[in-house]
């Protein structure tokens, strides 16, 4: 059984549950309207989108219990780092006219996820960090 009041156990799983969730909305969740849209400021599809984002990694509350200063702080974190690196890739793309046939287009795509998993790594380090760190 998991001790999740171990700092190492309780990151390995907020970092699972993260990754879950960032499946789950980038996928299964997104639709066409949210995809297409997410490249057009203040469009509804791109809130949406990270709103459904905002609302997954709340679920990390459940495996480290936060503050209510600090869950407020992550999740309005999440929805505006997630909204702008979406946004800026979809502009990016859009902009040189790239494709899917294009490598650029796989760049952009590769850049996107790497900024949101970094994202993640830096909520549960601040999450676990704050509420479980022996410093």
């Amino acid at each position: 059984m998991l001790n999740l009041t171990d700092p190492f156990y309780a990151l390995l799983a907020v970092l699972a549950v993260l990754q879950v969730k960032h499946f789950i909305c980038d996928y299964p969740l997104q639709t066409l309207y949210q995809l297409q849209n997410k490249g057009r400021y203040g469009h509804p599809g791109g809130l949406i989108h990270s709103g459904l984002h905002v609302i997954g990694t709340a679920a990390i509350f459940l495996v480290v219990p936060p503050t209510p200063w600090l869950a407020v702080g992550i999740l309005g974190g999440e929805f505006v780092i997630h909204y702008h690196v979406d946004w800026a890739k979809d502009n990016w793309i859009r902009r040189r006219g790239y494709t899917a046939t294009d490598r650029e287009f796989w760049w952009a795509i590769g850049f996107d996820q790497l900024l949101h998993h970094l994202t993640y790594i830096a909520i549960a380090g601040i999450l676990v960090g704050t509420r479980l760190g022996t410093g």
